[in-house]
């Protein structure tokens, strides 16, 4: 049995003073309850600061964690999607794989517990089957001319290590409609990349770089006639169907409503600002998401687009979200969006979510602040 109190503990959106967390010795929660005097209870770890459960990264590619620094900030949307395609080779495989244990290793120690991760090959498949984090491996099928085919070994590598992984679409503009409706048919989950740009609505009007990209290539689009990305959702995806909807930084009231409406699970709606003001200084709609009661998870992309995968700075990028709020998007957000709230993201009897530190923050009137010196570190 393990005892851990603290000053406070920051859990589903509520700031509680004098927590006393008992763990088993798999770590799962025994009882939660509040100390009045530690000096009577013994074998008790008091740490100065603020408990939370484990970050939840919902939205990141751990596999490209190589590409630190190698592109560019604010190329625009369409300059870093080709960037990408021109810089990949320049890495031996030998360097992919320190960089990605070592993005790993980072995230664990300052407290994430699962990771939404997208993969587009297998080069992180056997160092996450020795990873304590729990992952949801989405294999990503992206290519106006891909077939899931050319994904479908991820999936069978993924099982032979033990891993969870299932089948997903990049996003509404890089796959033709026979493609996604087969991998709307075979899964119920899926993480997609949407409206991280204008250009990814222009297209379907016929403007923007995406459209002049995919002319000057040659490329043709079966999927047009719908309208819009968000149109295209409602009319390809069942209602029953679960999604990750990812970016979002340039989803609109009406956009929101019509998706919404059609689904008959809460969409999880994930941000990765820091990624975003990377590319192309957007932000994410928070005021929107917020005002329109929306289900928030949070996420960090990869290093070619982020220069640390922490979840304290994607948080730092939010704006006036109160920091009770922005950690259960984090926490709990992150576990429903993955559909693993039943094990992890909020400190429940029976729940095994990881225990993390806050250290640095302030409090002003019963309200916990980030400041520039706030870390995070696994306790649990």
């Amino acid at each position: 049995m393990r005892r851990i109190a603290a000053h406070y503990l920051i859990d589903r959106s509520q700031l509680i003073a004098r927590p006393l967390i008992e763990l088993d010795d798999q770590g799962s929660v025994v009882s939660v309850g509040e100390w009045e005097r530690l000096d009577n209870i013994p074998m008790t770890e008091f740490y100065a600061g603020a408990l939370t459960a484990g970050f939840v990264n919902a939205h990141s590619h751990v596999e490209l964690s190589y590409l630190r620094g190698a592109i560019e900030r604010n190329t625009g949307f369409g300059g870093f999607a080709r960037a990408i395609g021109q810089v990949r080779g320049n890495y031996t495989m030998s360097q992919r794989l320190s960089a990605l244990r070592a993005a790993m290793a980072q995230m664990w120690e300052e407290g994430v517990q699962a990771v939404g991760d997208i993969i587009n090959d297998r080069s992180s498949l056997e160092a996450k089957s020795f990873s304590p984090i729990m992952w949801h491996n989405f294999a990503e099928c992206f290519g106006l001319n891909a077939r899931i085919e050319g994904v479908e070994e991820l999936l069978s590598r993924s099982a032979e290590l033990g891993l969870k992984a299932t089948l997903t679409p990049h996003s509404t503009y890089s796959l033709q409609d026979s493609v996604l409706s087969e991998i709307i048919r075979r899964e119920e989950l899926f993480s997609i990349h949407f409206m991280e740009s204008e250009d990814e609505c222009r297209l379907y009007q016929g403007s923007g770089s995406l459209h002049d990209w995919y002319e000057r290539m040659g490329w043709e689009c079966d999927f047009l006639s719908h309208g819009s990305p968000a149109r295209r959702i409602v009319n390809v995806v069942p209602r029953d169907k679960k999604l990750l909807l990812v970016h979002n930084c340039c989803l609109t009231e009406k956009d929101y409503q019509l998706l919404t409406e059609h689904f008959t699970h809460p969409i999880s709606w994930v941000l990765c600002p820091a990624s975003n003001d990377y590319i192309s200084s957007l932000r994410p709609p928070v005021e929107l998401l917020r005002k329109m009661g929306a289900s928030i998870a949070l996420g960090t992309d990869s290093l070619a687009s982020n220069e640390k995968l922490s979840l304290l700075d994607e948080i730092r990028l939010l704006g006036d979200v109160p920091l009770v709020e922005a950690l259960e998007w984090a926490t709990l957000g992150g576990a429903k969006a993955l559909g693993m709230e039943d094990q992890i993201g909020s400190v429940e009897v029976g729940k095994r979510p990881g225990i993390v530190l806050l250290e640095g923050l302030c409090i002003e009137h019963g309200e916990p602040h980030l400041t520039p010196f706030t870390t995070s570190r696994r306790l649990v």
